[in-house]
């Protein structure tokens, strides 16, 4: 019976506990979600909700979190709220709190140090106009060490809470009563730049909503073990989730900017149509769309729309050529390093040299093929096969890494169960440690593809032709790639005039776009609209060819029963 009754107490704390936190972590989610919106101008700052400004709702929520934690805090610490506390509140947030302090510190200090001078009696000059650097840095981190020790020498209860709260209390207060509003400015004397108000203040809510919240995670569970897993989870959960909103933001923001010049002039018929093959004429279902900007090409007499459907032809031939160059050299590399040779200094060695070249700036594997591949292969003129070797080349390293990594990870059992039915090495490799390896190399190819088929630097030193061709040919000679093949009995048997000429791709055009000076009409687009429209391209090629790499990846794996 005593347990059954222990048991309904801890409840009815736990219950009580949960009744005052989970209301006030609600608020602060819903002011970090508000203040991520109001950074990137998806939401005005001069907004009103409720009859109140936006940001006085923010600093009224503040102000709520900031009362409710301190709290919360004292009445764990005098027994009025059950809890398991520790003797301390940790390091890890004595060091996160006490670097916020220090920030804090930072700002009152060059805050005050703009509103306070001293006149020196007698004299006609002011002696002394603010504090100087040093002495500002000192009593910086003079309060970094304070709220490190406020939040460590506690216990867990009080450390936890009273520094945050003394944090979030006096930023409601002063954005609520003044001097913290709206067009407030902050001006740090180590730099020329301002900071309005209208971006600091969303900012520092977004920040310590943030750590509210972490807070209230931590004192819901009753502080402890349990307690500092449940703040962690809800850091790491929010902290990650507007990571991606940053990126669904980035890609929002340029379909927004760029959406009405890819659907300019556009027209959709609809599904129907028929199908004239030499033999019969069938009647199949397709989906009749015109599309200008993505078709045309830019420049021309007869171009009512300008496009850059060479650029797009441009780009894909461009991240093809570096498949070819760099996925065979680079798997096979891989399966030689690992399968047969033994782990020593020689592969050390190629995984120092890899590792480099992955992080060498790309301008530099421009530079190479400027200086070593173009007076060889073109003549020393920009070319397409220049291009894509170089495009290659930057692949290379990346595809030798992940397909290394991915076959070692295949078990060691896949190879012995082969041996022990007297197959060979090589057909080993190639029927069972390859094809169990491939999602693997997949998804390296996919992250090289997406970094090459968006360089920049390296297409203006080797591949740069016209800012606006007026053919729909990737390159300057207006002859297609597949159409200027040519063979014979002599060596080298096949040659392509194409792929020695200059052209432009996706980044190149918008870089040319930018820097032009003008839109190739400005009677239909202007040169930002132009730009837009191009990055917009350039964004849903890149995604076709993740979604072509996906897909690939999906199919090995329910291949191998992955799935």
């Amino acid at each position: 019976m005593s347990t059954i009754d222990d048991t309904g107490v801890v409840a009815g704390v736990a219950r009580l506990r949960n009744a005052t936190t989970l209301p006030t972590m609600a608020l602060s989610l819903l002011t970090v979600l508000m203040g991520w919106l109001v950074l990137f101008q998806q939401v005005g700052e001069t907004n009103e909700y409720l009859g109140l400004p936006i940001v006085e709702l923010f600093a009224i929520s503040v102000l709520v979190q900031g009362l409710a934690i301190g709290g919360l805090g004292v009445a764990s610490y005098v027994g009025a709220l059950q809890s398991t506390s520790d003797r301390t509140a940790g390091l890890f947030t004595g060091a996160f709190v006490g670097s916020l302090w220090a920030v804090v510190t930072a700002v009152l200090v060059t805050v005050v140090a703009g509103l306070r001078m001293v006149y020196w009696p007698g004299s006609s000059v002011w002696i002394f106009s603010g504090i100087p650097v040093p002495l500002g840095i000192l009593l910086s981190l003079l309060g970094g060490v304070v709220g490190f020790l406020a939040v460590v020498l506690p216990r867990e209860d009080l450390g936890a809470t009273l520094p945050v709260s003394a944090l979030l209390v006096p930023l409601g207060m002063f954005a609520l009563v003044g001097p913290l509003t709206v067009p407030w400015t902050y001006e740090p004397g180590w730099t020329t730049v301002v900071f309005p108000g209208s971006e600091v203040l969303p900012f520092a809510f977004f920040v310590t909503s943030l750590l509210g919240c972490w807070t209230l995670a931590k004192i819901s569970e009753g502080f402890g073990a349990t307690g500092r897993q449940r703040g962690a989870y809800y850091l790491i959960g929010v902290s990650v989730a507007a990571t991606l909103g940053v990126l669904g933001m980035l890609v929002y923001f340029i379909v927004d900017k760029g959406f009405a010049t890819l659907s300019t002039g556009a027209s959709f018929d609809g599904w129907g149509g028929r199908l004239v093959l030499p033999v019969v004429d069938w009647a199949v279902p397709w989906f009749d769309a015109n599309l200008p900007f993505v078709f045309n090409q830019p420049g021309g007499l007869f171009v009512d729309v300008p496009g850059v459907w060479p650029a797009i032809l441009g780009t894909i031939w461009l991240v093809i050529g570096a498949l070819v160059v760099a996925v065979p050299l680079g798997i096979g590399a891989a399966i030689f390093l690992t399968e047969y040779v033994e782990r020593g200094r020689i592969t050390q060695l190629v995984e120092v040299v890899t590792n480099g070249l992955w992080s060498t700036p790309s301008i530099v594997f421009g530079l190479f093929g400027m200086a070593f591949l173009m007076p060889r292969l073109s003549n020393g003129g920009r070319s397409m096969i220049v291009a894509q070797l170089v495009l290659g080349f930057m692949l290379l390293p990346l595809v030798l890494i992940t397909s290394r990594e991915a076959i070692i990870s295949v078990p060691d059992e896949y190879r012995d169960a082969s041996a022990a039915l007297g197959v060979s090495r090589w057909k080993t490799v190639r029927s069972v440690v390859l094809p169990a390896a491939m999602p693997g190399v997949i998804t390296g190819v996919i992250l090289g593809v997406g970094r090459i088929a968006g360089e920049t630097a390296p297409l203006l030193l080797v591949f740069g032709g016209q800012p606006y061709p007026s053919t729909k040919s990737p390159v300057s000679g207006g002859k297609g790639i597949l159409e200027s093949f040519s063979f014979s009995l002599q060596p080298p048997f096949i040659t392509n005039s194409a792929l020695t000429e200059r052209g432009t791709a996706l980044p190149f055009q918008l870089y040319t776009s930018i820097t032009a000076g003008s839109s190739p009409k400005p009677e239909v687009f202007s040169l930002s609209e132009f730009g837009w429209g191009t990055a917009l391209v350039l964004l849903l090629v890149v995604m076709g060819f993740f979604a072509i790499g996906v897909a690939s990846r999906l199919y090995f794996r329910r291949k191998l029963n992955y799935e």
